[in-house]
């Protein structure tokens, strides 16, 4: 999996690195703790510089928030909820699971966003309820971005620290990485599997 992020990186440049964390967010077939490294060892190839790197990656990953955003905010808290009951063995999400969501953001509003976004999993998912909210989109994107700047700042400049040991630790990162998307993947057929219709 390493060497095909790596050739993505290296024959798109900054926009790979963007293109990789928008899918990241829209579908998280590779993790963001896989890209933002990787790209930041690269920067010390003098492949690219690792501002461009940071910024690239932030760009990114803020563009796969706002379709989340943009379905929540259109759907509304009913609209979403609808969507998990009748998809929700896909998308392995009951509608009380919508509720508990919106009220969490109904608690902690526009903190949630900003502390969600450095949460693997909820970096994403806190997008819905922001847009069910209709947090304003001007304030959705300041604190997605502050929280996304620091994600993506520290993971890359984890890789960039590492500098020439990177290549060390990357002989057990692959391996690794691949085996938590095979885990990944085979939760998701479980949950789908197991997954109880709830009337309420």
């Amino acid at each position: 999996m390493e060497a095909f992020v790596q050739s993505i990186m290296q024959k798109l440049g900054p926009f790979g690195i963007a293109l990789l964390m928008f899918l990241e967010n829209i579908f998280p077939p590779i993790p963001s703790e896989l890209i933002m490294p990787l790209a930041g060892y690269l920067s010390t190839q003098g492949d690219m510089n690792i501002l461009i790197v940071i910024g690239a990656g932030t760009i990114g990953s803020l563009i796969g928030t706002l379709p989340w955003y943009y379905l929540g905010r259109r759907l509304g808290h009913d609209g979403v909820r609808r969507l998990a009951e009748r998809h929700g063995r896909w998308l392995t999400m009951h509608p009380s699971d919508v509720d508990a969501a919106t009220d969490r953001f109904k608690r902690h509003g526009t903190s949630s966003v900003l502390v969600g976004r450095l949460i693997p999993t909820v970096r994403t998912l806190i997008s819905v309820p922001a847009g069910v909210a209709r947090m304003p989109l001007g304030t959705f994107l300041i604190f997605s971005t502050i929280g996304t700047l620091a994600w993506t700042a520290a993971l890359a400049l984890a890789g960039y620290l590492l500098g020439q040991a990177y290549s060390v630790v990357s002989d057990y990162v692959d391996p690794i990485s691949t085996a938590v998307l095979v885990i990944l993947v085979a939760a998701y057929i479980y949950r789908v599997w197991t997954f109880e219709e709830v009337r309420d």
